[in-house]
């Protein structure tokens, strides 16, 4: 049997090839082991859009149900934050959800949510991990017999998440607003609930496609081109959203089709929630994460604090600190008054009720930002390549045997979860292999895009020769 390890955010790998139902097994009895062992008595199972996500879903069920703890199962496809506000609301212990996010078609995972209602802590995924037996366990209980054992009832994940939400947004306010909203759920679990709150929002890719057509649902700027396109083809569409695979993250475009990216979707969230709303609390980012996060956090007087990438740290923080805004550089990002969660629709939203309050396009908001902290730009570029040659780049990064990319010389280096190096160009880059893909991730924050990318380019070169 394969080796398996959870990544920054779960367990995910190709499905038939070491996704199948027998790993699968082995990692929910490692799951129910961990619950055995803290006392713990209910866990809530979704799945979202992907190849086998009811299987699967179904496998872990039977297999929790074996190990006579009660299972509440959603009653058809949900989104990663649907399944933790259900862990939150039902009062179980733990959460599943069968789910890669963002990963391409070809992947399934397994994510753990904690009774919080965010993301497992480190210290549990370890002790699951830990736990993980060699072969997956034979004989088990079928979900009749689950449920003749009264260990299975179902729920409608999306009604409590669509109930959530209306107690929770000024919708009117949004719902009569001048402008066209345009939403892509790129095939992935936002696909009902969107449109299910705004009904006059412009939707694509809004159907259940486990292939999604072949694209990884990444809610990125080099995936969304047909969205792109479709915003620019409305003079009246002045803002674009678009979640990924499991709804928990998201991108979006200005009226003109320009892409708005996470770091500048959290400056309009501290934005909003300080200046207009007049609420305080701590900034939380992780490490990839722009610094204009923490120049409008020392501007408006918060605590800030950087933290390792992948949003289990945040949400650890977020369980114990009065977190106002939360957020990595891919898209996942939270906000106080909801759970300690990823949430694309719930991000999404407050940012339509932010220009539906103030009056304003979403270029405009933007704009006041950058009246508060000046304007950058943030790129970032993935390259495949071998492990052998992403294992020599590792090599020297950990050896500090990069002093310069081309003409821009290295003037400062941190090393809290990848390798961040400032430049002589007004810019930093960031190099760090990816903890789900076999990919090493390049970033890079510049005062415009044209000089991120001259900077990404000169890196790539260096890197690669």
């Amino acid at each position: 049997m394969s080796d398996i390890k959870f990544g920054t955010d779960g367990w995910r790998a190709i499905i038939a090839d070491d996704y199948t139902v027998k790993n699968v097994i082995r990692v929910a009895e490692a799951t129910a082991i961990f619950m055995e062992e803290r006392a713990m008595q209910k866990v809530v199972i979704g799945y979202d859009c992907r190849f086998g996500g009811k299987l699967f879903a179904e496998t872990a069920a039977r297999v929790m149900g074996s190990h006579q703890i009660e299972v509440i199962m959603g009653d058809h496809v949900a989104s990663t934050p649907m399944v933790s506000l259900g862990v939150r609301k039902l009062g179980a212990d733990l959460g599943i959800v069968i789910t890669a996010s963002h990963n391409p078609p070809s992947y399934n995972g397994f994510k753990l949510k904690s009774s919080f209602g965010g993301p497992s802590i480190p210290d549990d995924i370890a002790a699951v991990e830990k736990h993980i037996p060699d072969k997956a366990m034979k004989d088990l209980d079928s979900m009749d017999k689950i449920k003749e054992k009264g260990l299975l009832s179902y729920v409608n994940l999306e009604d409590m998440y669509y109930d959530h939400v209306m107690a929770s947004f000024d919708i009117p306010a949004i719902r009569n607003s001048s402008f066209t909203i345009g939403y892509d759920a790129m095939y992935g679990a936002g696909y009902l609930i969107f449109p299910r709150i705004l009904p006059q929002a412009k939707c694509l890719h809004c159907d259940y496609n486990p292939s999604f057509y072949g694209q990884a649902p990444e809610p990125i700027e080099r995936n969304l081109k047909p969205f792109a396109d479709m915003i620019k083809a409305d003079p009246n569409m002045q803002i674009g959203i678009a979640n990924d695979g499991d709804a928990d993250r998201i991108g979006m475009f200005d009226g003109d089709g320009n892409f708005v990216d996470s770091h500048h979707i959290l400056l309009l969230l501290l934005y909003y929630l300080h200046k207009y709303k007049g609420l305080t609390g701590k900034v939380v980012i992780t490490f990839s994460v722009t610094d204009k996060m923490v120049q409008m956090a020392k501007k408006f007087g918060l605590e800030y604090e950087v933290t390792k990438i992948g949003f289990k740290y945040i949400a650890e923080i977020m369980t114990k600190e009065d977190v106002l805004v939360g957020g990595e550089e891919s898209g996942g990002l939270a906000v106080k008054g909801h759970i300690p969660e990823r949430d694309g629709v719930w991000i999404g939203l407050m940012i339509l009720e932010f220009m539906a309050k103030a009056g304003k396009s979403l270029k405009e908001l933007v704009q006041m930002v950058y009246d508060e902290i000046g304007t950058f730009a943030f790129d970032r570029d993935d390259l495949h390549i071998t492990e052998d040659k992403k294992d020599e780049v590792l090599q020297k990064c950990h050896k500090d045997q990069y002093t310069a990319f081309g003409s821009y010389t290295i003037t400062r280096t941190e090393k809290l979860d990848g390798f961040k190096y400032y430049l002589n160009n007004n810019t930093w880059i960031m190099i760090r292999p990816s903890g789900t893909e076999p990919v090493l991730r390049v970033y890079c924050e510049a005062p415009d895009r044209a000089i991120a990318r001259t900077t990404l380019d000169a890196v790539r070169k260096e890197l690669l020769g």
